[in-house]
């Protein structure tokens, strides 16, 4: 009796010591669900953001080409196509000159044709004959001049009425209604919309890094477009040891002296292993990225960021193209955590 009394405790002992043992096992973490992406090798390049601004390709103060009374000129805001009025001038004086000008011309006409009847008769003597002929030629020289004078006078009341160059919207008037306008006097500032482009000045150290053609994104607050490298100028200010950066672009809806930035390349184009932004986990000390390994855990890798471009951020480190990374559920993910991959982002690289 004694000895089954011992059995049974012995029996009880050690499902205790099992139970004791069972309970003290950490239990089975289940993979925590995650959505990755590849780390790719991309050909970057670093850009700095430069201050410029919009300017129009056509902004020009019109001149007058003849002097006279201002009778009407366009207002403010108008807008005006190519070729239509945008001030006139009084053409009285003018259109009388081409008047008289026009009778003299007929004179003038009238005359060499007689000359020329004369001239080709033959009841003259040979003196009379050369003197009809010399006639001739002087009345045909007043007939060139007269030509030319009436084509100047027409001229002159065709310009009388000041004509765009270009569309555009006047944005300022020098010449009121009632003034006398001298030649060469600007009548108003005539601005083609239409035709807009951003202008940024940089260092002349990065001018070896911008070419015609390139892509270059141009930004206003939080609206970026893409745009063109038009022309570089390739002369640099001596003071201010900056050249000019023209960039062009489709949608021109910007209005002319917007401020922009326009995005520069600071150094030449290379070739480095980036990663989405959303991968990179900064703290205070370091930065870091996970990667999945084969077993389904995650682990940490220290890395140094370099260039961000656009969606993706350059990284130096232990890190490979194609490697798998984290970019969501990794907010609370340690070295070593299982992991279960919901879904796979395809990420690009879109130049900024």
């Amino acid at each position: 009796m004694s000895g089954l009394r011992m059995i049974g405790a012995g029996a009880l002992a050690l499902a205790i010591v099992s139970a004791v043992a069972h309970a003290e096992d950490p239990p089975k973490q289940e993979a925590v669900p995650v959505q990755t992406a590849a780390a790719t090798l991309q050909s970057v390049t670093p850009r700095s953001w430069i201050p410029g601004s919009i300017v129009s390709r056509a902004d020009a103060r019109i001149a007058s080409l003849v002097g006279g009374r201002v009778v009407w000129v366009a207002e403010v805001g108008d807008r005006v196509k190519k070729g239509a009025p945008i001030a006139k001038l009084d053409d009285a004086v003018v259109r009388l000159r081409a008047a008289d000008l026009d009778a003299q011309l007929a004179r003038a006409r009238a005359q060499r044709d007689r000359f020329n009847q004369l001239a080709e008769t033959h009841v003259l003597s040979a003196s009379q004959l050369d003197e009809a002929r010399a006639q001739v030629d002087m009345t045909s020289a007043d007939v060139t001049r007269a030509e030319s004078q009436l084509r100047q006078t027409q001229h002159d009341i065709e310009e009388s009425q000041i004509r765009a160059p270009f569309s555009g919207v006047v944005t300022e008037r020098f010449i009121q209604q009632g003034e006398f306008v001298a030649v060469g006097a600007a009548t108003v500032r005539l601005v083609n919309t239409g035709e807009i482009e951003a202008r940024a000045t940089a260092s002349l150290d990065l001018a070896s890094n911008i070419k015609p053609g390139q892509s270059i994104m141009v930004r206003e607050r939080d609206t970026e477009r893409m745009g063109k490298v038009r022309t570089v100028v390739p002369v640099g200010d001596d003071r201010s040891r900056q050249f000019e950066v023209r960039v062009t672009f489709d949608k021109g809806d910007w209005l002319v002296g917007t401020p922009v930035e326009v995005s520069l390349p600071t150094a030449p184009e290379r070739k480095a292993v980036t990663v989405p932004r959303d991968a990179l986990m900064i703290r205070a000390n370091k930065s870091y990225v996970l990667r999945v390994t084969r077993k389904g855990t995650v682990e940490e890798l220290i890395v140094t960021p370099g260039v961000t471009v656009a969606n993706l951020v350059e990284v130096r480190g232990a890190l490979s193209p194609g490697d798998r990374l984290v970019v969501r559920g990794g907010e609370r993910l340690t070295d070593g955590q299982s992991v279960k991959i919901v879904s796979e982002e395809a990420r690009t690289l879109h130049p900024g």
